[in-house]
C-alpha cells in the first residue's frame, strides 16, 4: 500500500500483510463501517474522527449510544491500549483529548440543534411525516403560498397555521393551486401533532444551526469534532433523526462551493445507525439521496455510514462508498449469510485471505479494512487490528459535560430560542383584521337596519297622524250618527205600523 506522511494520511489498522491508511485526499469518497453489536464499531469511528481532526478536517459525528463524548477527554493508560500500541508499533501515540462541541436536539446534553420548516423543505418533511401523494401535494401548496405571500415557515405552529388557512380558503385557492380537501389537511395536522410530541417543537425553530459552526478548527489547526448526542432522538423519533441527516446533507450540498480535488475534505460526517436514514424512504427521495452522495464529493464532503450490516445500505448508495471497514458478522441467519457473501464480493482479496472464515471470527477491535489508493482504486483488504484511540473511551459524566459546555465556543449562541414574526403571526394578524372588518361591517349593517326600521316607524306614525280627528270633528260625527240612528228607527216604526193596519 501507498504510505505517505502523517499530515496527508493516518493509520486505521495494521496486519501481518500491510497497513491500512486513510488518505485525506481520498476521504471525500465516503466510507462504510459495519459489524455486529459489540464488535468495536464505535471505537473505530472514534479513531477515524481523531485522525481527521489531526489532519485539520472538521468532523461531525452522531453519538447513537452516548459513548462518543469521551473523545473530548484524555485517555488513561489501559492494558488493552498498551497491547495495541505494542502490537502496531505506534511510536507517536499520545494520550490526549480533542476539541469537541456537544450538540443535542433536545438541548439537554449539548447545545440545541434547530432548523426551520422552510429550510427542511416539503420533500424531506413529506418523508418525515409519511405523507401520501395527495397530502404531499397540499404540503407543497403551503410552501408555495408562503413564498407567494412572503411569509416565513419557521416552526411547527407556522405550518399548522398555514394548513388551517389553506383549509379555510380551499374554494378560493382551488383554481390556482388545485383541489384541497379538509380530510387530507386533517391527516397532516394529526401527524404534526405526533411529531411535536416526539421533539419536533425542539428541532424546528430559530436560531437555526449554521453550517460554519460545524466547520471550525482549533488554535493549533486541528479540526474540531462535533458530537451530536442522538441516543434519545433515535429512541423516541427515528424518523426525525433521519430527516435531520437528510437536511444536513442537502444544506451542505446547496451551500458549499465546488472544491475540486482538494488535499483533504472540508468536513467529514459519521452517521451511526445509518439504516434509519433509508428505512421507509420513498424511491423518489432515495434517488435524490443517491445523487447527493455522488455529487457532494465535489463539495469536499466525506460521508461515513455506520451500521450493523452492509445489507442495510441501498445498493446505489453502497456503490458510492470507497473505504470499507468490516467488523465481525454473526452468521446466525440466512440474511447474515447473504451479507457475508456480499462483503466478500466487495473486497479486493490480493492476499488470498479466507474471508468467509475470518469475518465470523474477528475479535473485538479487529476488522477487515480496505481503503483507497492515491488513484481512487481499492487497496487489497487486510485482516488487521484497529489502532487504539488517544482520547477516552466511553461517556463523560455530567460534571465533565457541564464543563465542556461551559468552555464551548458555541455557548450562548443557540441556547435561547427566538420566535420572530413569521407565518403564524402574519396569519393571526390577517385573521384579526378580517374579524375586525367583519365586526365593523356587521355593526354598519345593524346600524342601517335600525335606521330603516326607525324610518318605517316614523312613516307609519305620520300616516296615523294624518287620519287623527279633532275633538269638534269627533263630536259632530257622533251627533250625526245619533241623528241618523233616530231617524232610521222612526222610519222603520212608521213603515211597520202601516203594514200591520
Amino acid at each position: 500500500m501507498t504510505t505517505v506522511t502523517q499530515m496527508d494520511s493516518f493509520l486505521i489498522a495494521r496486519s501481518e500483510q500491510a497497513s491500512a491508511e486513510q488518505l485525506c485526499a481520498m476521504s471525500n469518497r465516503h466510507g462504510l463501517i459495519t459489524g455486529a453489536t459489540g464488535t468495536g464499531k464505535t471505537v473505530t469511528l472514534q479513531v477515524l474522527a481523531e485522525g481527521f481532526a489531526k489532519a485539520g478536517v472538521p468532523v461531525f459525528c452522531v453519538d447513537a449510544k452516548g459513548d462518543l463524548s469521551g473523545i473530548s477527554q484524555t485517555s488513561k493508560p489501559h492494558k488493552e491500549i498498551t497491547r495495541r500500541i505494542d502490537l502496531l508499533g505506534l511510536e507517536d501515540y499520545q494520550h490526549q483529548g480533542y476539541a469537541t462541541i456537544l450538540w443535542d436536539v433536545f438541548g439537554e446534553r449539548g447545545h440545541p440543534v434547530r432548523t426551520t420548516i422552510s429550510e427542511m423543505g416539503p420533500d424531506i418533511l413529506s418523508a418525515l411525516l409519511g405523507l401520501n401523494e395527495t397530502q404531499s401535494g397540499i404540503l407543497y401548496v403551503c410552501f408555495a403560498i408562503a413564498d407567494d405571500e412572503g411569509m416565513l415557515l419557521l416552526d411547527l405552529k407556522d405550518l399548522r397555521s398555514m394548513l388551517s388557512f389553506v383549509a379555510e380558503n380551499a374554494k378560493s385557492l382551488r383554481q390556482e393551486y388545485g383541489n384541497i380537501t379538509s380530510a387530507s389537511v386533517g391527516a397532516i395536522q394529526r401527524r404534526l401533532l405526533v411529531l411535536d410530541e416526539q421533539g419536533g417543537s425542539n428541532f424546528f425553530g430559530e436560531p437555526a444551526l449554521g453550517l460554519p459552526d460545524l466547520m471550525h478548527r482549533d488554535f493549533s489547526g486541528r479540526g474540531v469534532i462535533n458530537v451530536l448526542d442522538a441516543e434519545r432522538l433515535i429512541r423516541e423519533s427515528p424518523k426525525l433523526y433521519a430527516a435531520f441527516l437528510l437536511w444536513l446533507l442537502s444544506e451542505l450540498f446547496e451551500e458549499l462551493p465546488e472544491a475540486g480535488d482538494a488535499p483533504r475534505p472540508k468536513i467529514v460526517l459519521f452517521f451511526d445507525e445509518a439504516h434509519l436514514l433509508f428505512k421507509g424512504m420513498p424511491d423518489s427521495l432515495l434517488d435524490k439521496v443517491e445523487q447527493v452522495f455522488r455529487l457532494i464529493r465535489s463539495k469536499g464532503v466525506g460521508i461515513y455510514l455506520v451500521s450493523q450490516s452492509p445489507m442495510d445500505i441501498p445498493e446505489n448508495v453502497a456503490g458510492q462508498l470507497g473505504m470499507k471497514i468490516q467488523h465481525a458478522i454473526r452468521a446466525f441467519t440466512p440474511k447474515d449469510q447473504k451479507a457475508i457473501r456480499g462483503v466478500i464480493q466487495g473486497f479486493r482479496n490480493d492476499y488470498e485471505l479466507d474471508l468467509k472464515s475470518i469475518i465470523t471470527t474477528l475479535g473485538v477491535g479487529e476488522a477487515l479494512v480496505s481503503t483507497l489508493d492515491s488513484a481512487g482504486a481499492p487497496n487489497p483488504v487486510i485482516n488487521g487490528t484497529v489502532a487504539p484511540p488517544e482520547s477516552s473511551i466511553g461517556p463523560i459524566d455530567d460534571a465533565t459535560r457541564a464543563k465542556v459546555l461551559e468552555n464551548s465556543p458555541m455557548r450562548g449562541r443557540y441556547d435561547v430560542a427566538v420566535d420572530r414574526e413569521s407565518a403564524y403571526e402574519r396569519l393571526q394578524e390577517r385573521a384579526t383584521k378580517a374579524a375586525q372588518a367583519a365586526a365593523i361591517a356587521e355593526q354598519e349593517a345593524e346600524k342601517t337596519k335600525q335606521e330603516a326600521k326607525s324610518a318605517r316607524q316614523a312613516s307609519k306614525q305620520s300616516r296615523r297622524g294624518s287620519r287623527r280627528q279633532t275633538m269638534g270633528e269627533a263630536f259632530l260625527k257622533s251627533a250625526m250618527r245619533s241623528v241618523g240612528r233616530s231617524l232610521g228607527s222612526k222610519l222603520v216604526r212608521g213603515l211597520l205600523g202601516s203594514l200591520l193596519k
